[in-house]
């Protein structure tokens, strides 16, 4: 309840501070073209948001060209698709790119967003405006223009990471045009959410802009389960508009505060064994301990980014970031390793967590064209620094009688389980694996055990990136990239330290045939290096430690040939690719005590999309990724003394990686106020283990949507999603179990922008 009436607090002052803002505010204007360069790119992405589903150019300026002109595949989720699925996280709007999977949090792993990119981890290498945002947490959609997907290997864009690609949120700023928008919606499952979104330009050069975000919801088809509670703020302002300096000041905070659903374990009913799909249980079922179970998160993001138009040519820029998060929960997961679901019951292990990460960085930029005699450059050349902070703990959870412990008590650690013992003989640390109690009481204690270990993780790079025109029909796209990366773990109670300091290249070399104005036809080749603890350990990449400190960044790179079109008047937008991503040294483990850079696998696809609009009423999204992934080279896996030699499953599927993926959202205007949408989702079986023993099945969802404008400035939006109320689940992990998606749901939204 505090929590509610906090963010009741926040949401409010939010709205009467933006309402005070906007006081004067005028009728919508239509953004003039900006006389400035950089302004200039500014109103030709406003442009783009305006025709829809088609997006031609990045918001990012490290791609210098146009998305037809630029040899990669990247896949924009634009304001307009957000705005038609009505999509609320980051996770709800990825499921709209076919070749990315959702990865789930166990044990050591943090339980946030953890996306995979045509088969690769991307967890550490999301972005905010370009800067490096990797803290584990679940994003919002809130104060998001826009999401760009960059796929296949990257690091010569971003640094470390980037085997499969990354992902860069792109937030609101302010601009020209005055205006209020917001909407106020209800739905099924106690779903309630508010969002206002104003702008104001003073004149002068200055104008200003605030998201405000309350939110909450019960997980759809889970009865007393997950719980999800966000309120967030997002003010900016901007000095300079439409002049060559600009300034910009903008902030970022959201809080969180759920209770967090725990999955369904693997269990084969023919052999008792915790193999195969997720145990066919009804739907919806929640094994979570509602008296013990919570996640609380809370980030903070502060930034400074200033420009300077140094001639139409040149443009000189600088971003300065402040980021603070907090990632703290206690929360079940359904064990099954001690076979417990063949006497019928679960075990609720704790996976417990307490992190709080800082960090600060600044990036110096110089971007814009000059010719050497008729070949003609875009360029962007910079210099970046980063430094993070990571303090990382547990909770310590005490049941009656027994002593403390981050996971299990001691009679139910054992190699028995829960065999012998009810619900009730194990203080409900056993509940029933077909009719769990939500509401079971929690006994026991929990104490914070903060600050166990300290990760500090900084880099500072160096990069050029230069897309060539030798002449209107052939282009040449070069990028070099160099990374200086050390990180330090200390472990704060006996002062050990554990050291990786390294530094490595990046590359990427593309050429782009144009034999049309509109069309292209591309080969590309791109490299990525994974350094040891490139997220601070505070996501699931392999965190620092004494046996992997002397390994080498692990290198990936990306092959790609492909072809873009834009047809219809450019209304439409079609793009093919053929690729191949190969990890060339893992790092596997060959003994209890020693870990190498042997390890390989590879993903071979193509992909298909189309973005646009077929007629001035008819609009689409689709997407097709055919991925066919190899463990190629596997090493061992050791506990304690006893290592199992895991070459045996050399050839195996990788996993997080559905061999088939394919999206589609399409709207029709039926008559000038009434715009009707459906979408479907489709997805292939999704191994969780590299053994090819656990896997969730493939689905295919069905959504829907009709919007009706009221007046101009009002209109009504329902969207009902997973329409026939499919059982599917979205994560694989690899030991335990399985996260089911949300039931059928439904929501009714008043959207209004005057």
């Amino acid at each position: 309840m505090s929590f509610i009436k906090t963010r009741k607090k926040i949401v409010s002052s939010a709205i009467v501070s933006s309402l005070s803002v906007m006081a004067s505010t005028a009728a919508l204007a239509a953004q003039d073209e900006q006389a400035t360069q950089l302004p200039k790119i500014q109103a030709e992405a406003s442009a783009e948001e305006q025709q829809g589903l088609k997006v031609d150019r990045s918001a990012n300026t490290k791609f210098v060209a146009p998305l037809l002109d630029t040899p990669k595949s990247v896949s924009v989720i634009s304001k307009q698709l957000i705005e038609d699925t009505n999509v609320t996280t980051l996770s709800d709007a990825l499921r709209t790119v076919p070749g990315i999977t959702l990865g789930a949090g166990e044990g050591g792993n943090p339980n946030g967003d953890r996306p995979f990119i045509r088969g690769y981890s991307s967890e550490s290498s999301m972005y905010v405006d370009g800067v490096r945002n990797s803290t584990s947490q679940s994003r919002e959609m809130f104060a998001v223009e826009q999401v760009e997907v960059i796929k296949g290997s990257a690091s010569s864009l971003g640094g470390g990471g980037a085997a499969g690609g990354s992902i860069n949120i792109i937030t609101k700023t302010p601009q020209k045009e005055d205006f209020v928008q917001g909407s106020v919606q209800g739905g099924t499952d106690k779903y309630a959410r508010l969002t206002l979104d104003a702008n104001k330009n003073f004149g002068n050069g200055i104008a200003a802009r605030v998201a405000v975000l309350g939110h909450t919801n019960e997980k759809p088809g889970q009865a007393n389960g997950a719980e999800y509670n966000r309120a967030g703020i997002a003010p900016s302002i901007t000095f300079g508009l439409d002049t060559a300096t600009r300034a910009t000041l903008s902030y970022y905070y959201l809080k969180s505060d759920d209770t967090p659903d725990s999955g369904v374990p693997y269990w084969n009913g023919a052999n008792n064994t915790a193999t195969g799909k997720p145990l066919t249980a009804k739907q919806g079922i929640y094994y979570g301990w509602k008296d013990r179970d919570f996640q609380k998160q809370e980030n903070h993001i502060g930034t400074i980014k200033v420009e300077h138009d140094i001639n139409d040519n040149l443009t000189l820029s600088n971003v300065a970031t402040y980021t603070r998060s907090k990632n703290d929960y206690v929360w079940t997961q359904p064990d099954d390793s001690k076979l417990n679901i063949a006497n019928g019951q679960v075990v609720r292990r704790a996976n417990t967590r307490i992190t709080d990460t800082t960090g600060y960085s600044d990036q110096l930029s110089l971007r814009g064209k000059f010719n050497t005699g008729t070949i003609k450059h875009s360029f962007n050349a910079g210099a970046e620094y980063s430094y993070q902070d990571s303090d990382k703990g547990n909770y310590l959870l005490k049941d009656l009688g027994q002593a403390a412990s981050s996971t299990l008590p001691s009679n139910i650690s054992g190699s028995k389980g829960c065999a012998g013992l009810t619900s009730i003989t194990s203080n409900y640390w056993c509940t029933d694996a077909f009719n769990p109690n939500s509401s079971d009481p929690w006994l026991g204690s929990r104490t914070a055990n903060k600050k166990v270990t300290t990760t500090t993780a900084e880099t500072t790079s160096v990069y050029l990136l230069d897309n060539i025109e030798i002449n209107p029909q052939w282009l040449l796209d070069l990028g070099v990239r160099w990374d200086k990366f050390d990180t330090e773990l200390k472990t704060n109670a006996t002062g050990v330290k554990v050291e990786n300091n390294t530094d490595f290249f990046s590359y990427q070399a593309g050429v782009t045939f144009k034999p049309v104005e509109n069309g292209s036809i591309y080969a590309s080749f791109a490299t990525s290096a994974n350094p040891v603890g490139i997220d601070a350990g505070d996501g699931s990449e392999t965190a620092l430690n004494a046996n992997i400190k002397d390994l080498d960044p692990e290198k990936a790179r990306t092959f790609e040939i492909g072809t873009k079109w834009d047809l219809l008047n450019n209304r439409l937008n079609l793009t093919a690719a053929i690729f191949r991503t190969e990890k060339q040294n893992t790092r596997i483990q060959i003994d209890p005590n020693t870990y190498t850079n042997g390890g390989e696998s590879k993903v071979d696809g193509f992909e298909l999309s189309a973005n646009g609009n077929i007629t001035d009423k008819w609009a689409v999204s689709a997407g097709y990724t055919y991925l066919d992934s190899e463990l190629t080279k596997n090493g061992k896996s050791c506990r304690g003394t006893t290592c199992t030699d895991n070459s045996i499953y050399d050839g195996n599927k990788m996993q997080n990686v559905p061999k088939n993926s394919a999206t589609l959202w399409s709207t029709y205007q039926v008559m000038p106020k009434l715009t009707i949408g459906a979408g479907a989702f489709y997805s292939d079986k999704v191994y969780g283990d590299i053994a090819n023993t656990k896997f969730v099945p493939s689905y295919v969802r069905y959504d829907a949507m009709a919007r009706y404008d009221v007046t101009k400035n009002v209109n009504l939006q329902l969207n009902v999603n997973n329409i026939s109320d499919k059982r599917y689940f979205t994560k694989a992990y690899a030991s335990h179990y399985a996260t089911e998606a949300d039931g059928r749901n439904a929501v009714l939204a008043l959207n209004f922008k005057f």
